[in-house]
């Protein structure tokens, strides 16, 4: 068999069934014999099943794509899977020798026993029906990627499983990083559906698409406009920093923002103007800096329309450095002074290279938000266009009333979805659709089928699950961006080990900003609520109002984004008087201070707050969800600080003292994981920004292999923008970005 090509046999078309359950067959066409050829069921289609010819044998037989097995007689579903079980240590002896299609010594998986049990994670298993035939009038589902030959998601969890019927084998990753078993104590006002227009992958495909063309067009106005390169990451700040104040209908894009001009990307692309000062490593490297500095300054204001006095100003003080730096220097020690003379030049410069190339930088800001409008629009008339023949459905009365919080619930109905077809690539799932593909560890992909099963309540037979989780990768993959490890600062998160004891000691069972990707509870607010409130995401932190809980926050780095969190903090701790805790890690950025960090230290609910210094704690990669093991954890560059802000009530409940303290110091600690190498950066003199799902403006736990510190220098770093990346730094040391948990707005 292994010598033959495995050609499908034309016309040989499994049933295709659509997501209403209706099936279209093709007309088989028999290859040359008057055998029958018999129809092949869509779930072992799905599961890599090909029927194929064997012409040196002049009959029939099937082939799987996906595990490269063969086989003369029809696959019965549940039966021995080569790639889980190898040497088929879980399979057991075939009950019913005479049923059809079991010949041949094939054998099926023995019962699960893991739900009797009710591990982690556990859940009750479905009930599978085996042998039943698949007919056109057989209602079917897409099959299980953690099941490749078991009928998958069924609705009947809540009954017990017959003897003698095997139950799905959920896979189970031999490390996890979440405890989707603990129960939340978050507590809110029952609130109405929303309005979010539900997820398509066609839809999603176009967003996609528009986002990357609006990267283009930054990155072309940046280089034609000023001549650089755009900061690095300088977009997905953008992104966050928009949202915070956007009211637009689009979760991804801005569309409705006031003021039009972003200070975050005007004030990023200011500071790599006239050049970006990128990371100095030797003497020489100083040198040729500040040399390319002075030139650069003097052929802008030789350029642009500027005042004589500016003229003046910059001329001479670009000239002097360049005669400095030409004379020979007998000291060593003149060679160090090339830091203070940097500082010394942009000093006396920068206010009037800021003044001639100010309007140009507006302009680029302008032109982006406006493009952007333009995009939302087009979006969401093809998104109306496709849902015109969706109704609202008619939600139960909203009472006025306190209950444990819920994933986001839509109003409108989600139309049929698309087919999303998926294999497995050792242990990664992958998802295609119209060509664009999508990759998740398969152990990520398990615990979003949990997460599924979870929170989603209109899809019991899990059929818009892979088309829904399609949606979800591809938003996030879109809002980080195509670089090397670009956006990965906005998926980090805590390690394992500080969770629990966050949840054992200050009864933590929420996470302020994460993702379905990153989240290590299954109740936790993200960045988009359309697509990530199917796996259990209570929509944007901002806009989320919980009246007692205790609650964990990792926000994204961006400045604006973590002052508007203090303020939503210190509002809710205001006007709650029962237990309410927020426990927020934030990088120690104080050199400038922070607006945020300094407003948290200075809070009246402020009740205790302690730093990690830097290489003594561990952040777990944002690029979790597709990363190798060993690349899971990295070692902080940056010091970290932890801030608990409390009432009265929540202070009473969950104390600071300093035995809980010192718990949660010892879990911070650098363990005896192998932990990943920093994040390399796609230019030599770029800095890398460490993976959102979730994530953005609404969950995110960000980073990658490693994430390298935003130092910020007192003598040229004057931005707090600046300690995030390099590119918007004015410091001649290449800043990194810090490990945050996913933005939620």
């Amino acid at each position: 068999m292994s010598s033959e090509n495995h050609g499908t046999v034309k016309g040989d078309t499994a049933l295709v069934m659509s997501p209403t359950g209706s099936a279209t067959q093709g007309s088989p066409v028999s290859p040359s014999t008057s055998k029958p050829m018999t129809e092949l069921p869509n779930e072992l289609v799905q599961a890599g099943w090909s029927k194929c010819w064997s012409k040196r044998e002049n009959r029939p037989y099937w082939f799987n794509r996906c595990t490269n097995q063969s086989m003369w007689e029809m696959p019965v579903l549940g039966q021995h899977d080569v790639i889980s079980d190898p040497l088929g240590l879980n399979a057991a002896s075939v009950e019913g020798a005479g049923d059809d299609g079991v010949g041949n010594r094939q054998r099926k998986r023995r019962l699960s026993e893991d739900a009797a049990q009710g591990g982690l994670n556990s859940f009750k298993r479905p009930k599978i029906e085996i042998g039943i035939p698949v007919t056109p009038t057989t209602p079917t589902v897409p099959i299980s990627p953690v099941t490749p030959r078991a009928k998958p998601w069924n609705s009947t969890t809540g009954t017990e499983d017959k003897p003698g019927q095997p139950a799905s084998a959920l896979y189970r990753p031999t490390i996890i990083y979440w405890d989707l078993d603990i129960q939340t104590n978050a507590v809110i006002r029952e609130r109405a559906p929303a309005n979010h227009l539900p997820p398509h992958p066609e839809i999603e495909l176009q967003r996609a698409q528009l986002t990357t063309k609006l990267r283009q067009h930054y990155q072309e106005l940046c280089y034609q406009r000023e001549g650089i390169e755009p900061p690095r990451e300088s977009f997905n700040r953008w992104l966050l920093e928009r949202k915070v104040l956007d009211k637009g209908p689009d979760h991804l894009l801005p569309s409705d923002c006031d003021p039009i001009i972003s200070r975050s990307m005007f004030r990023e692309v200011m500071n790599d103007i006239p050049i970006r000062l990128s990371r100095i490593k030797y003497k020489e490297e100083a040198r040729k800096l500040l040399f390319k500095y002075a030139e650069a300054a003097k052929k802008m204001i030789d350029s642009r329309n500027a005042t004589p006095d500016s003229r003046k100003v910059v001329k001479w003080n670009a000239e002097d450095t360049i005669n400095w730096l030409r004379r020979d220097h007998s000291a060593s020690k003149e060679d160090y002074m090339v830091y203070d003379r940097l500082e010394h030049l942009r000093k006396q410069c920068g206010p009037h290279v800021t003044a001639v190339a100010k309007d140009s930088v507006e302009g680029i800001c302008t032109k982006i938000y406006h493009i952007s409008v333009e995009y939302v629009r087009r979006i969401r008339q093809a998104h109306q266009t496709l849902l015109k023949d969706c109704n609202f459905m008619e939600a139960a009365e909203v009472q006025d009333r306190l209950v444990y919080c819920y994933p986001v619930r839509l109003a409108l109905p989600s139309p049929n979805q698309p087919r999303v077809e998926l294999h497995f690539e050792n242990d990664i799932s992958c998802l295609r659709y119209k060509g664009e593909m999508v990759k998740v560890n398969r152990g990520y992909f398990a615990k979003l089928e949990l997460l599924y099963r979870y929170s989603c309540i209109d899809d019991p037979r899990f059929e818009k699950f892979l088309s829904r989780i399609w949606c979800l990768i591809k938003r996030y993959q879109v809002m980080f961006g195509a670089g090397v490890n670009e956006g990965m600062g906005l998926q980090g998160a805590l390690p394992v080990p500080v969770f629990e004891v966050l949840n054992k000691q200050f009864g933590v069972s929420f996470e302020c900003f994460a993702s379905p990707l990153n989240s290590y509870f299954k109740q936790f607010c993200s960045a988009f609520p359309d697509t990530d409130g199917f796996f259990g995401s209570r929509g944007p932190f901002l806009n989320f109002s919980p009246a007692s809980g205790s609650f964990e926050a990792n926000p994204p780095f961006c400045e604006e984004l973590m002052d508007a969190m203090v303020t939503h903090f210190e509002e809710l701790l205001e006007k709650s008087s029962e237990l309410l805790s927020f426990i927020i890690f934030v990088p120690e950025w104080r050199d400038p201070l922070t607006p945020a960090l300094n407003r948290m230290e200075t809070s009246a609910f402020l009740r205790h707050h302690m730093s990690v210094p830097a290489f003594e704690h561990e952040y777990r990669s944002g690029s979790q969800h597709i990363c190798k093991k060993e690349e899971m954890y990295y070692k902080a560059v940056h010091g970290t600080v932890i801030i608990f802000l409390q009432n009265d009530a929540g202070f009473t409940k969950w104390e600071p003292t300093p035995e809980r303290i010192q718990e949660l110091l010892a879990a911070y600690q650098v363990s005896q994981r192998t932990l990943g190498s920093p994040v390399p950066s796609s230019t030599s003199s770029a800095p890398t920004m460490p993976s959102p799902a979730s994530a953005g403006l609404s969950g995110n736990k960000d980073s990658t292999a490693a994430k390298t510190a935003p130092k910020r220098s007192t003598s040229l770093d004057t931005s707090p923008a600046s300690q995030e990346n390099s590119s918007s730094s004015c410091s001649p040391l290449e800043n990194t970005t810090p490990p945050s948990e996913a933005a939620s707005l």
